[in-house]
Formats: structure tokens, sequence, C-alpha cells
């Protein structure tokens, strides 16, 4: 019995068309192949995309140098003390020299071995001859009433004499001096063409020897004040002379033995 291929041969060209049908809706060919940019032609190359992604290279950010300025302290003149009305000077290493002065006199009258100088807690005088009188001063001011106290140490041999000065005219050499010998014997002196005595005693608050006294004058008016140790001694009221005004200062003597060393502590220069 012969079959007739007409049915197979149309089935199989219905699906045939169809299939074609289908390519030409999808476009054909390779479902995974890129279509061109512009639609049409193979004119421009495939995009390429990287297969690494590039590191992030971070910035080198430098720190800034901060330099710090030099500061240089400024540099600290030691002052130099100007002469002052009224004040304590403790001969040490500060003391303004230039503020002082000195003359000698006395019978002895040689004062080439005369040392003075600052030395452990003041201004030391070893005077190295017989009967010499050297009267130290105060250059800054002149005064008319004054409280003058001087602290004194003897070193030397118990036969000396301190003294303390007050309106010293070196021009018209004349003033009035309170004079301690070292045995406790004192004189109040008018020192005008010499060595005139207003007043004199004894007194037995001086510490004698190798020891430490405090002196004390006081000028006021015509009227002259003496102290030892912070002791009155007595007063005095000057009708002949009248000193008004001059320097102030005191006096370390040596008379008939060696050594005479004392070392000044203070000198203390006050209103009355």
């Amino acid at each position: 019995m012969r079959t007739s291929l007409r049915p197979i041969l149309f089935l199989v060209f219905i699906l045939l068309s169809v299939s074609l049908a289908c390519s030409a809706v999808t476009g054909g060919g390779n479902n995974n192949d890129v279509p061109p940019v512009n639609g049409g032609g193979n004119d421009n190359p495939p995009l390429e995309l990287p297969t690494t992604v590039p590191s992030m290279v971070q910035p080198t950010v430098e720190q800034p140098v901060i330099v710090q300025p030099t500061l240089e302290a400024p540099t600290l003149e030691e002052p130099t003390v100007g002469p002052q009305k009224f004040y304590k000077e403790e001969f040490d290493a500060n003391t303004n020299i230039e503020n002082w002065s000195y003359f000698t006199t006395g019978p002895g009258g040689d004062d080439s071995n005369l040392v003075i100088e600052q030395k452990g807690e003041g201004l030391n005088f070893d005077l190295g001859a017989l009967d010499l009188y050297v009267y130290y001063l105060y250059e800054g001011e002149t005064y008319e009433d004054v409280a003058l106290t001087l602290v004194a140490e003897n070193q030397g041999v118990n036969n000396n004499n301190v003294s303390l000065v007050c309106r010293l005219d070196y021009d018209n050499s004349e003033w009035y001096e309170f004079s301690f010998e070292s045995g406790g014997v004192w004189f109040l002196y008018a020192y005008q063409d010499g060595y005139n005595t207003l007043d004199n005693g004894g007194s037995n608050k001086l510490n004698q020897g190798k020891a430490t006294n405090e002196y004390g004058m006081t000028c006021e008016g015509n009227t002259i004040t003496m102290y030892i140790n912070g002791e009155k001694i007595k007063e005095y009221n000057d009708r002949n002379y009248n000193f008004s005004e001059g320097q102030v200062g005191f006096n370390i003597s040596s008379l008939n033995v060696l050594p005479v060393t004392v070392e000044v502590h203070s000198f203390d220069i006050a209103e009355p």
C-alpha cells in the first residue's frame, strides 16, 4: 500500500516556515553578540572592559615643619645704685664704691700700708700704721638734720677709736665728731682748726675686746645726741660752732698699738 508523502512534506514546510519567521523576529545569529552602536554594520570595534580595577594611589601629604622661633632672653644689666638720701649701706658686693670717698689725717699720717676692702660681712679696715685717722664719707648727699648708726666689729687689738661724723664741710675743714675709744671713753668734738672737745665721758655699755658694737649719733638743729648699743649716752646743745650742713660718714683710727683691724658691717643714714 503506498502512503502519500504530500501531507508529510506539507507539514515539514509549515514547520520550516515557522522556524524562519522566528529567526527573522529575533534578528538571527547568536543572541550574546553585542549589536553595533549605530545599529548597523561593524564599523566600530566592540568596547573592551578592563579586567582589573586600577588601585587608588593615596596622595602623600607632607606635614609642615613648624620652626619654633628662638627667643633670646634679654640681657639684664646689673643696676648701678645711685646716691640715695636715706638708706642703709651694708658694704657687700653690691655696694657702689663711687658713692664713697675717704681721706686720712693724724699725727702718723702714713697711709702707705692702709688697706680698705670688702671682706667677709662688710668693709674691712686694716690701718697698718700708728696714729692714723681714716675718714670714710658718703658722697651722695649733704644733710642738715640726720640720724647715723654704725655697726662695727673690732678684729685687732683693743686700742683704737671708732667715730661718727655729721655736717662735714670739707672745703672749710669743719664737722661734728662723736668718738669712742675701745676702752669705753668717749668724746664729742667740733673740728675747726683742730679737735675742739665739746663734751666727754665714759660708758660701760661698750663691748670691749674683739667684739661688735653699735654706735649712734643724731644731729638735729643745735642738738647732738649720742648712743652706744641702743642706749642714749648724752645730749649736747652747741651754741658756739653752729655747723649747719655737710656730709656724713665715720672714722677708724689707730693709736699707739697695732694691728688695728675693724670690720664695718653697716652704716645707716636716716631721718632723726
